[in-house]
């Protein structure tokens, strides 16, 4: 236990008539890069809001960071940061009261707090645009900013939903650049959800597979490709769940729909 970051055992998660998590149990290493990749409505994103306290679970145990999710909140929150699907700035603020912000709020030391700043700005190249209002900013540097604000009060593991969702390749890849510069130096473990097979792909050290609430499986890529004899992960990912993740990659409220057809056949 002592080399794992976070353990969920039996997670499950109903809206009323409908289950969007369903019995999935699954750990990570410390300082490990893993995926959950899967389509839009899939459960990803309701899998987070529990591990990161946003949403109780219906059923089930999560252990983050050694701390129960449910009964030890306050710890848990201490123990990560995080990157919404959705922009979670303060647009009429600037770069640096961003950051002062969430600093006052984990508490931080004033002077611990000004150092902090400046080393991450600079780390995700925004330091000479730390007194720009963020409503100015391009979607790519809100991005930046957030992965920088999130590691302001050192988690020992980030969270990511859909970190790249919406920025052109180019920018995508920007912003995986600084993650990997971050796991390499600093050990910390980064948890992503993403629907880009090719970031799944290139970036995670293991890839966990959601479809319509359920694991599929996890693994390496060379073992999902090994597993289902296919030579690329998006044919491994058709074997598994009998759908292309592109059609899959609808909206939530789509695949919602069409889980729910399914149940009703």
């Amino acid at each position: 236990m002592n080399d794992t970051i976070v353990q969920v055992t039996g997670l499950t998660k109903k809206f009323k008539d409908f289950t969007a998590v369903d019995n999935i149990t699954f750990s990570v290493p410390k300082g490990e890069i893993f995926a959950f990749l899967g389509p839009n409505g899939a459960g990803k994103t309701t899998t987070i809001k529990m591990l990161t306290t946003l949403l109780l679970p219906t059923s089930g145990t999560i252990l983050v960071n050694g701390h129960n999710a449910v009964t030890d909140q306050h710890d848990v929150r201490k123990s990560f940061g995080i990157v919404f699907q959705d922009p979670s700035l303060e647009d009429e603020l600037t770069t640096y009261e961003n950051m002062e912000f969430h600093g006052v709020l984990y508490s931080i030391p004033k002077e611990e707090r000004k150092i902090r700043i400046k080393s991450l700005l600079t780390f995700v190249e925004l330091w000479d645009r730390k007194d720009s209002l963020v409503k100015t900013f391009s979607g790519g540097m809100k991005r930046r900013l957030e992965i920088a604000r999130g590691l302001l009060h050192h988690p020992k593991i980030f969270f990511l939903d859909e970190p790249t969702q919406g920025l052109d390749p180019q920018t995508r890849n920007h912003i995986w650049s600084y993650l990997k510069n971050l796991s390499s130096k600093e050990g910390i473990t980064i948890f992503f959800t993403t629907h880009y097979l090719e970031e799944a792909q290139e970036y995670a050290d293991r890839i966990a597979i959601m479809d319509h609430g359920h694991i599929v499986t996890e693994g390496t890529l060379k073992t999902l490709l090994k597993q289902t004899k296919k030579a690329t992960l998006e044919e491994a990912f058709l074997s598994l769940t009998g759908n292309d993740i592109r059609e899959e990659s609808a909206s939530g409220i789509d695949a919602l729909r069409r889980h729910r057809q399914m149940r009703g056949r």
